[in-house]
């Protein structure tokens, strides 16, 4: 493995993260100009947005013939950002959630999840099934600008229309080709950074003797999760927690239906998806998912020692990782550790977030 390599990972992860940002950017100002609400924008092209380097290399991945980089970052990445983001978000102050996350979109992030579970069962996801998923996200999109287009028009609340007017005078005080301009930069730097990461990830696990997969589901997923990690930990600290949130569960939901979508769309044969996968890595994103409705039930919250159990899950998932592409012994008895942990800490998450609901519902009766 050459330090070139490296330096090449290091700056492909770097480049995600400003091609992102100006893409963001550039696209909240265009959408703001042509008159969207802000809560459409903070759903749809801030989430989205922090998920494009995702979709850069996927994409970039299955154009290559590089299922396996493509399919393990956006599974990985979804590990990621619940377990390692929401963890350390929440490990900060704790999160809150809105009932809108809890009743619609974590319900349908679950979903979803349940559903490229079932498609990747005969270790395929063609292009068919890839066009279904895309058609999933444009559904998806639609009912957001929909709902909020009517939340909208309810609203009258002066305080609201100066806040919105404020952002409509910041985003006149730019010119329209500026903004266009920053996309089409965002986008080419993406486009740069994604090869870059795609290139390095791919000699580094050959030097290392170590599958794409696992690079895709670690270095890669992390590198392009960056966007996230920054957004939502950065939302924390300054108090916006539900952003948080919304933030980690929008982007989960572009990644399953935009990126992987995509990926199986443009690529030739489709996404091979490994029988280790099907056996490890879509369980443990799928029980990510499905462990957020009952940490959420208690108390609308994600507190802080749920979110320091998360990040010990992300650790204890990675170093298995990392010990079956070291050592083939260590895996077996770390299988038969986690056998034991996992449901464990799965019933103190239900049975917390069971008596939080009910606490809840307790106190909403007696008012």
């Amino acid at each position: 493995m050459s330090a070139t390599s490296i330096v090449v990972l290091i700056v492909g992860a770097v480049s995600l993260i400003l091609g992102a940002n100006c893409l963001v950017s550039g696209a909240s100002s265009i959408a703001t100009r042509f008159g969207l609400a802000p809560v459409v924008i903070g759903l749809t092209v801030v989430a989205f947005g922090t998920s494009a380097p995702e979709l850069a290399v996927s994409v970039s991945g299955a154009l290559s013939g590089n299922a396996d980089v493509a399919l393990g970052n956006v599974v990985g990445s979804n590990t990621f950002n619940i377990l390692l983001i929401l963890g350390l978000s929440a490990a900060v102050s704790g999160l809150s959630i809105t009932q809108r996350l809890l009743k619609f979109d974590i319900p349908l992030l679950i979903v979803v999840s349940v559903l490229v579970y079932l498609l990747a069962l005969n270790n395929l996801i063609g292009r068919l099934e890839g066009l279904l998923l895309l058609a999933g996200i444009f559904a998806y999109v639609a009912w957001l600008v929909r709902g909020a287009t009517k939340d909208r028009n309810r609203t009258v609340d002066a305080e609201h229309d100066e806040a919105v007017g404020a952002i409509e005078q910041r985003v006149a005080a730019r010119p329209l080709a500026f903004q266009v301009g920053l996309v089409i930069v965002g986008l080419v730097i993406l486009v740069i950074g994604s090869q870059m990461m795609v290139g390095a990830a791919t000699d580094i696990a050959s030097a290392l003797g170590v599958s794409d997969l696992v690079i895709g589901l670690t270095v890669v997923a992390g590198g392009t999760s960056l966007p996230e990690l920054a957004t939502s930990v950065t939302a924390a600290i300054k108090g916006q927690r539900d952003i948080a949130v919304g933030n980690v569960v929008g982007s989960n939901i572009f990644n399953l239906l935009a990126v992987l979508g995509a990926s199986a769309v443009v690529s030739t044969n489709g996404i091979a998806v490994k029988d280790e996968v099907i056996r490890l890595d879509f369980p443990v994103t799928l029980a990510a998912a499905v462990v957020l409705l009952p940490i959420c039930w208690n108390g609308f919250m994600i507190k802080r020692w749920e979110g320091a159990i998360l990040v010990v899950s992300y650790v204890a998932y990675l170093t298995y990782l990392v010990l079956e592409a070291g050592d083939q012994g260590a895996p077996d008895f770390y299988r038969a550790v986690l056998l034991i942990c996992v449901p464990l800490v799965l019933l103190i998450y239900v049975v917390a977030g069971i008596w939080g609901w009910r606490a809840q519902r307790a106190s909403q009766s007696s008012r």
